[in-house]
């Protein structure tokens, strides 16, 4: 059995689940609710331009998610300006939402990968406001410990572009973050399926962060159920230690005592 007290350590806050999910493309709030639930994910990240935080007389996702049971992670999707992923991160903490926020400078439409430039940038405002900052960023080590080493909480490179399901497609970029970087590593983006998610953790990732791949799934809930399987498979594969790789074949029974 995993050990108990494996927990994933963020700014000091402590959790039992290693999956993240976001809210976004469920066919209801009631499916939402269903795959949240069932994923065992304690943190839920939403995008804050696309849930109405002004006018609470209207109905709102928030008004479906257990804010006393789930940490919210308000994200800046959309945002392709540090000014503008500022912007909406102060107005998340305005509303109440958090100042626990997941950053994403956006660098364009058609590949949504990150704008590191702008990113950094916005990051060192925000720490220096008092924000928890966890960047989605590429999978660069070089980038990745400059966040860190400006005060990022957490570092989540992408596997793979936003929503592609193409599964990490650098895992060697992936080992050189975990080994240049101490604070977690959170893979962010490309997940397809439940063994995207297991290698992540395989690899020694701190956690997985998905939404299309389970709200985008035939059945969502039942996706989101493997997803929860996986990044807790993963992880302790992962802890119990793979046997290393070996071009040729070694004998599973031993050759002593072998009747002649």
């Amino acid at each position: 059995m995993p050990e108990s007290n494996d927990k994933l350590v963020i700014a000091g806050r402590e959790f039992d689940s290693r999956l993240m999910v976001g809210t976004g493309k469920y066919a209801d709030f009631q499916q939402m609710v269903r795959a949240i639930e069932v994923s065992g994910a304690q943190i839920i990240t939403v995008a804050v331009r696309r849930v109405n935080i002004t006018d609470r007389t209207k109905e709102s996702l928030l008004d479906h998610i257990d804010l006393k049971k789930y940490t919210l992670l308000p994200n800046t999707a959309g945002c392709y300006t540090a000014e503008d992923a500022i912007r909406t991160c102060r107005l998340a903490r305005e509303a109440g939402l958090s100042d626990f926020v997941k950053l994403e400078v956006l660098g364009d439409e058609k590949t949504l990968y990150p704008n590191n430039e702008e990113l950094l940038k916005a990051a060192k405002v925000l720490i220096a406001e008092g924000f928890t900052v966890l960047p989605y960023t590429s999978d660069d080590p070089i980038i990745c410990k400059r966040l860190e080493d400006m005060g990022c909480a957490a570092v989540m490179p992408l596997g793979a572009p936003i929503g592609s399901g193409l599964g990490i497609r650098n895992p060697y970029n992936i080992q050189i973050i975990l080994e240049t970087v101490k604070v977690p590593v959170i893979v962010d983006a490309g997940v397809g399926t439940a063994s995207d998610a297991a290698i992540a953790m395989e690899l020694g990732c701190d956690g997985v962060l998905m939404n299309t791949a389970i709200a985008g799934a035939q059945d969502p809930v039942a996706m989101a159920l493997a997803m929860n399987l996986a990044v807790r498979s993963g992880r302790l594969a992962y802890k119990a230690g793979r046997i290393p790789r070996k071009l040729y074949a070694s004998a599973s029974s031993p050759l002593a005592g072998l009747i002649s």
